[in-house]
């Protein structure tokens, strides 16, 4: 292959080393989902801010319970009832009981909670039907976040679990990267928007809308476009889209023939380009650069080198800009259901589907679909064979990327 192309795995670190997340801002907890945070995030309290009850039951002293256990027992009197938010009061005496309802405050001197099912009560006293150690059924003060503890650092996705363990250490606001608005340009005097009229010859833009719920897949939102095979319109429709866009992918125009303008029109507003053709099947013409220091993306227009393209650089162009830490598909490990074969001087992606044999995912590639849309729509996952290897044996286990949610 010609020596201006370079290998997917150059052209991936490229793209990632020339990428930085854009500037942080500061939003409430209640808008941080989806957001990566862009600073360590340490616990502002104790949470619980005391010792709890995990039970509804009965709080005592441990060597209190061997006394009212077994045969010989001396029953506890119960002194009172404590509920949660209710503050405990006076210390526990020794030799007694309070009964204790979950989330309740635990009494000074008490060391354990019994819970109800073990406890037999006669009036105010009970009796222990199974012994307690001490600690058994409390909630630590701080177990679920100590003050100055951190919680997240920079970097960290905010999952709701996530953004709950931060309400719970007090936090009110983070500072997060925020998420790209990305502008889409498909260029070509045969593409429409859909809603347009379909007329002989023209198509509609499926690339851009695909694009378009990947963007809101991962939380970006986005502009689409539509330009004419035209330097100046595509000129006009570049700095226009990056006026207010924190990124630019175009799709098709992208190889060298006669109305392949994107590159030259990106080269007459000095643009720097970073790559452009990539030792990587299907999805060669991708190219990547910086125009006023924001990243462009040139897909090809054919709908799977399209796609392959965005998945495997874009993509993770895109999750760096929003500060994401490991950007990329998920991946995990698969079973092939058959041999594949790839490329020795590329990498070479195929697109397959999923299913599960016991504990084992079972990839099977698509290998000469008869529509490429219908293909692309079926699958679950992408499987990448890299430069330099030629095949992959039949129940080899590979690292496949995921592409529908449900399976990751």
């Amino acid at each position: 292959m010609p020596k201006q192309y370079i290998g997917f795995s150059k052209a991936l670190r490229e793209t990632l080393t020339h990428i930085h997340p854009g500037e942080p801002v500061t939003l409430p907890l209640t808008d941080c989902e989806g957001y990566v945070t862009a600073e360590n995030l340490y616990s502002q309290v104790d949470s619980p801010s005391t010792h709890t009850s995990l039970k509804d039951g009965y709080a005592l002293r441990a060597e209190d319970g061997v006394r009212a256990h077994g045969a010989g027992a001396h029953p506890l009197p119960v002194t009172g009832s404590l509920a949660a938010g209710q503050a405990p009061g006076a210390p526990l005496p020794p030799g007694t009981a309070l009964r204790i309802l979950t989330g309740a405050r635990l009494p000074e001197g008490a060391d354990t909670v019994i819970a109800e099912e073990f406890v037999s009560r006669i009036n105010d006293h009970i009796n222990i039907d199974r012994l307690t150690e001490k600690g058994r059924n409390i909630l630590q003060r701080g177990s679920d976040t100590a003050t100055e503890e951190l919680l997240l650092d920079a970097g960290s996705s905010l999952t709701p679990g996530r953004i709950g363990l931060l309400a719970a250490g007090g936090i009110q606001a983070v500072t997060v990267y925020r998420k790209p608005a990305v502008a889409l340009v498909a260029t070509g005097d045969e593409v429409l928007l859909p809603g347009q009229p379909m007329v002989a010859g023209k198509l509609y833009a499926s690339n851009l809308l695909a694009l378009s719920g990947w963007c809101q897949r991962l939380g970006f939102s986005s502009e689409l476009e539509v330009c004419r095979d035209s330097a100046p319109a595509l000129r006009e429709t570049f700095q226009r889209v990056l006026a207010t866009g924190d990124a630019l992918i175009t799709s098709g125009g992208a190889w060298t023939g006669d109305k392949d303008l994107v590159a030259r029109v990106l080269d007459e507003l000095g643009w720097q380009k970073i790559y452009h053709r990539v030792r990587l099947g299907p999805g060669k013409a991708v190219g990547f650069g910086l125009l006023e220091g924001k990243p462009v993306f040139i897909l090809p227009g054919g709908p799977p080198s399209n796609l392959v393209a965005f998945l495997e650089l874009a993509l993770p162009g895109l999750q760096k800009l929003g500060g994401r830490r490991n950007p990329g598909l998920p991946e995990f490990t698969a079973v092939l259901e058959t041999a594949v074969s790839g490329q020795r001087d590329w990498t070479q992606a195929l697109f397959g589907a999923l299913r599960r044999e016991g504990l084992n995912l079972v990839f099977q590639a698509d290998g000469r679909p008869a529509s490429r849309l219908k293909s692309m729509a079926a699958a679950d996952a992408v499987l990448l064979i890299p430069e330099g290897t030629e095949w992959f044996s039949e129940n080899q286990r590979v690292t496949i990327q995921v592409l529908n949610r449900h399976w990751s």
